[in-house]
C-alpha cells in the first residue's frame, strides 16, 4: 500500500480522544523517518528499513496523519511531507484552547443574565466589578487568542522573570501575533533577558519582528493591555497551575497604562547586538547595591531581580571588586556614596 491513500482514510471512531502515548513508538520512529528524508513515499520500502510490518506502520503513519505531524505534500502522487511539532500543536490545540474559552464566557454570561434576575433590589445599584478570572493554561492562551485578532492600535506586555518563565512565555506566545499586523508592541522585560542563550533569542526574535523591548532590573508582575481598552492580569507560580484575570474597567486599565509608561521611561532599551547588560550595567548595579544595603538575602535579591541565585551571586561578586569591598556591609557603604540607594521614580514592586 503507499501513502497516496493515506490522507484519504478516515479518522477512525474515537480518534479525537487522547490516546495512551506508550503505544506510540512506532509512530515516533515513523516520525523521525520522515523528518530525515522529508518526505514518506510507498510504506513497503520504509517498512523494510526499519524492521517493522507494513500494517504496522500504516497504523503509525495513519496516527502521524491524526496528530497533523504530516500533510500530503504538493506532488502529484500526493506523498506525505512532515509539519513541524509547533504548526500541528496549534491546529489541534487551538480550537480547544478556543472552545474552552467561549464556553466558559458563556457561563459569565449565563451568571450574569441570573443575577441580574434574581439579585435584591439593594444590589442592582451595585455594577460588578469583579474582574473574570481564569485558571490554566489552556483557558488563558484562549482568552489570549480570542483578544489578539482585534487588537489594532497598541499591545503592551509586562514580562517579569525566572519565575516559571517557560509557562508564562506559552501563555504569552499568542498575544505576540499582532507583530504580523505591524500593531505597535511594546514590552517590558528584566536585565536579564539580554543574557542567556535562551532568553537573548526570545527578545531577539520579538526585536526583529518589531516589537519594542526595553529591560529594567524590576518587573512587578505579569500583564497585557489591548489596545488601551482591556487588560490581562497574569499569576504564574512553580506550584499551581496559572491564572490570569480580564479586566475592563477604564480606571484601572488607565493606571497600569500609567504603571507601564513611568517604568518605560526608566527602562534601558533592547537591540539585538547590544553586548549583554552593557546598556543596562549602571542601573544593575544601583539595584544590587540598594537590595544588599537593605540586608537582603541572594535569594531575595536574586527574586526581586528576576535572576537566578547563581547569576545574582556572580554579579554581587563583580560589584563588590568593582567597590573593591571585602565585604557586603563596606559593599553598601561605598556604593552609597556612588549609586543612589532610593528606587528611581518608580514602584520597585516584587519580581514576577
Amino acid at each position: 500500500m503507499t501513502t497516496a491513500a493515506l490522507p484519504h482514510i478516515g479518522l477512525p471512531p474515537g480518534a479525537d480522544r487522547p490516546r495512551d502515548a506508550s503505544g506510540d513508538d512506532h509512530t515516533a520512529t515513523l516520525y523521525r523517518y520522515v523528518l530525515q528524508r522529508g518526505e514518506l513515499g510507498p510504506l513497503e520500502p520504509a517498512a523494510a528499513e526499519l524492521g517493522v510490518p507494513v500494517s504496522t506502520l500504516l497504523v503509525a503513519a495513519t496516527r502521524l496523519v491524526e496528530l497533523r505531524l504530516v500533510a500530503t505534500g504538493d506532488g502529484p502522487d500526493g506523498r506525505l511531507v512532515p509539519t513541524p511539532p509547533e504548526l500541528a500543536t496549534d491546529l489541534l490545540v487551538a480550537p480547544i484552547e478556543r472552545a474552552i474559552y467561549r464556553r466558559r464566557e458563556l457561563a459569565d454570561r449565563l451568571r450574569e443574565s441570573i443575577h441580574a434576575v434574581t439579585a435584591p433590589a439593594s444590589d442592582e445599584a451595585e455594577p460588578r466589578v469583579e474582574p473574570d478570572t481564569l485558571t490554566g493554561i489552556a483557558e488563558i492562551r484562549g482568552l489570549f487568542k480570542l483578544a489578539t485578532p482585534t487588537c489594532r492600535r497598541e499591545l503592551v506586555v509586562l514580562r517579569p522573570g525566572h519565575v516559571a518563565e517557560e509557562v508564562l512565555d506559552e501563555l504569552l506566545d499568542p498575544c505576540f501575533e499582532v507583530l504580523e499586523r505591524k500593531v505597535p508592541t511594546r514590552v517590558l522585560a528584566p536585565h536579564r533577558s539580554r543574557t542567556g542563550f535562551a532568553a537573548r533569542a526570545k527578545a531577539t526574535r520579538l526585536a526583529t519582528a518589531g516589537a519594542q523591548i526595553r529591560t529594567l532590573s524590576q518587573v512587578p508582575r505579569a500583564a497585557v493591555v489591548f489596545d488601551r481598552s482591556s487588560a490581562v492580569l497574569v499569576s504564574v507560580s512553580e506550584h499551581a497551575e496559572p491564572t490570569a484575570r480580564l479586566v475592563r474597567d477604564a480606571d484601572v486599565v488607565r493606571f497600569l497604562l500609567e504603571l507601564f509608561d513611568q517604568l518605560w521611561e526608566d527602562a534601558a532599551p533592547f537591540a539585538s547586538g547590544d553586548p549583554g547588560y552593557a546598556e543596562a550595567a549602571d542601573d544593575l548595579r544601583q539595584s544590587l547595591a540598594r537590595l544588599m544595603a537593605q540586608g537582603l538575602t541572594d535569594e531575595v535579591i536574586a527574586r526581586r531581580l528576576g535572576m537566578s541565585v547563581r547569576t545574582c551571586r556572580r554579579h554581587i561578586a563583580e560589584l563588590l571588586r568593582g567597590l573593591d569591598a571585602v565585604s557586603r556591609f563596606q559593599a553598601g557603604v561605598r556604593a552609597a556614596t556612588r549609586f543612589p540607594l532610593t528606587p528611581p521614580n518608580h514602584p520597585t514592586g516584587s519580581g514576577g
